[in-house]
């Protein structure tokens, strides 16, 4: 039986991409599920699909970034199934632009979204995970430990999620609260290649393209979110993938100069 039977998983941004990866992986181990988005249709249309293989799951519209829908998550979680083994936190967005055509509001927005909902559900969940000495998973991405060029206020909106991840650790690893960072390049898409046609209509031909043209093959999420799971098994801080970008990080850290140089050449 897998240690995951009857758990109850929490997935942010459940109902598509990653997120819904990250899910259909623990529903095939037997977990059950919380879905939430803001999308009414995408989740709904998730849920069905997972219920049809006998998968228990609850769907909840909810938007990350508001306290009150945050609050009414994590309850509806607790009173349906009376327990939290696992949070995902997978709402995110990415984005192109320069630094001097990003506003301030624009780095207030993808803060949001790409951090401060991350505080704000574990925040929330924290109580019912020590209780379970559950797992925290916080999605960030290579550029939470490297900047890009013209990645607008995405790098900066991923960055925290690093020191909030290490802090996690440090205060809650010894009450059995397992804390998982993963860092992915460019995950594969549907729309690959053109969903920042707008965005990026001023900027170099590799910032339309996933990882803003970072010279990487593209992640199965479904493959991704298996590695995930065993992570979570093995209790493991970090999933890096590709695992070479770790040398590209600690050369970064020790000769700057060097890391900004891999990275040009390397985008």
């Amino acid at each position: 039986m897998s240690r995951w039977n009857e758990k109850v998983v929490l997935v942010t941004g459940g109902s598509a991409g990653l997120g819904r990866a990250i899910a259909d992986a623990f529903g095939q181990q037997g977990a059950r599920l919380v879905l939430a988005s803001r999308k009414e249709d995408l989740l709904q249309q998730a849920a069905a699909s997972f219920r049809e293989r006998g998968v228990d799951v609850l769907a909840v519209k909810a938007d990350a970034t508001q306290d009150e829908d945050v609050e009414r998550l994590i309850g509806s979680a607790i009173e349906r199934f009376g327990q939290l083994d696992v949070l995902v936190n997978a709402v995110g967005r990415s984005m192109r632009g320069t630094i001097a055509s990003t506003s301030t509001s624009q780095f207030e927005e993808l803060l949001q979204v790409n951090f401060l909902t991350a505080v704000r559900c574990t925040r929330t969940a924290l109580p019912h995970l020590l209780k379970a000495r559950g797992h925290v998973v916080n999605i960030g991405s290579l550029a939470a430990k490297t900047a890009s060029p013209h990645m607008g206020a995405y790098a900066a909106s991923k960055f925290p999620l690093v020191a909030f991840s290490q802090q996690l650790r440090l205060e809650y690893e010894s009450a059995g609260l397992h804390t998982l960072l993963v860092c992915p390049g460019p995950l594969k898409r549907l729309d690959a290649g053109s969903r920042y046609d707008t965005e990026a209509a001023d900027l170099p031909d590799s910032a339309r393209q996933p990882g803003g043209g970072a010279k990487l093959a593209s992640i199965d999420p479904l493959l991704l979110a298996q590695r995930i799971v065993r992570a979570c098994e093995r209790r493991k801080p970090e999933l890096i993938v590709p695992g070479r970008a770790r040398l590209l990080f600690a050369l970064s850290q020790l000769w700057p100069s060097l890391g900004d140089w891999l990275v040009r050449r390397n985008t």
